[in-house]
């Protein structure tokens, strides 16, 4: 099953996300399928991008929104 959730970047203490589509039973740092936007929670005022329509497109194949993801979709 394919999810869609946050995958870690960036440096200690500095957090920089990227959404991805990804294998579920796989880690979150595996390959993934497709990236579909960021969110930076460091910066002031938090950058965010979601890239709705694939998000949508994904969403209609099965794929499921983490709980985090879903909560920055009502943000976005």
């Amino acid at each position: 099953m394919l999810k869609i959730r946050l995958r870690r970047a960036g440096s200690k203490h500095a957090p920089f996300y990227r959404v991805v589509v990804s294998d579920s039973q796989r880690t979150p740092t595996a390959v993934t399928v497709e990236q579909l936007g960021f969110y930076n929670p460091t910066k002031e005022p938090m950058q965010l991008k979601l890239e709705k329509e694939r998000i949508e497109y994904w969403v209609s194949q099965g794929a499921q929104l983490s709980a985090t993801v879903r909560s920055l979709m009502k943000r976005a």
